[in-house]
């Protein structure tokens, strides 16, 4: 999977995503099979707390077709590696469900965040240069990322080049669905566009503007309205997108 670009492509050097260790496709004999579907179902639990924020076993084990127990025996393995935690919740009379949710290492298996030297890096270009410049050269950045973005969606509907918007920001490491949001008309169609994991979020954190350059990257991309609904700066788990079809717009 390739490293997520944008910001960081300019400011730091290649950077590898932590992934959950796999086995190799070799031919394995039947004690190995196993721990490769052990793996497998780590990796999915994962990202599935990665999109839904919060979930409990049955929900797990619901999604995945898997048994509760065996969920069960997966989630305190990775509870006791820190990677994800849980709450209790009461619900009626009987006993409290177990919630859980990822920890900032679970996020870290995803490309969510740089380290501190971008955000050092931006600090000290901003003492030499000044927080105008510094902000030009970032929003010329999403400028050309745009373009670039552009010139590999070509025509097509709306929701065609969201498609393949969607299918390129994957390649890069993110975690993308989109989706049509309900009550569309054959003559205006809107659509909801989610990321639940952030390249920049550390930049993000001591630089909000950058977000703003990115929305304006998907408008520009898309050539339509883009609202942001949801925002991890914020302290929500993804950054949602609302973009909509006008006539003649789009």
């Amino acid at each position: 999977m390739k490293t997520p670009i944008g910001v960081a492509e300019m400011i730091t050097p290649d950077l590898k995503l932590d992934q959950l260790d796999h086995k190799s496709d070799k031919s394995v004999d039947k004690s190995d099979a196993k721990p490769e579907t052990k793996h497998d179902t780590k990796q999915d639990i994962l990202q599935h707390l990665l999109k839904r924020g919060e979930v409990t076993a049955q929900d797990l084990a619901d999604r995945l077709d898997i048994s509760p127990q065996a969920i069960r025996k997966h989630l305190k393995d990775l509870e006791a590696e820190g990677l994800i935690y849980h709450t209790a919740e009461q619900v009626g009379m009987g006993r409290p469900q177990f919630i859980y949710a990822l920890t900032v290492a679970g996020r870290d298996r995803f490309p969510d965040s740089y380290n501190q030297f971008a955000v050092n890096f931006l600090d000290t270009l901003i003492d030499t240069l000044g927080k105008e410049q510094v902000s030009e050269v970032l929003q010329k950045q999403w400028q050309r990322k745009a373009q670039n973005y552009k010139s590999q969606l070509g025509g097509g509907s709306l929701k065609q080049r969201l498609e393949k918007l969607a299918e390129i920001r994957r390649s890069e490491g993110y975690v993308t669905e989109w989706f049509p949001v309900e009550g569309n008309s054959q003559d205006q169609q809107s659509f909801i566009f989610t990321e639940y994991n952030c390249a920049i979020a550390h930049v993000a954190e001591s630089f909000p503007s950058v977000c703003g350059h990115e929305l304006e990257m998907f408008a520009t991309v898309l050539d339509c309205p883009v609202e942001r609904t949801h925002w991890m700066v914020n302290g929500e788990h993804r950054c949602g997108y609302l973009i909509q079809e006008l006539a003649n717009s789009c």
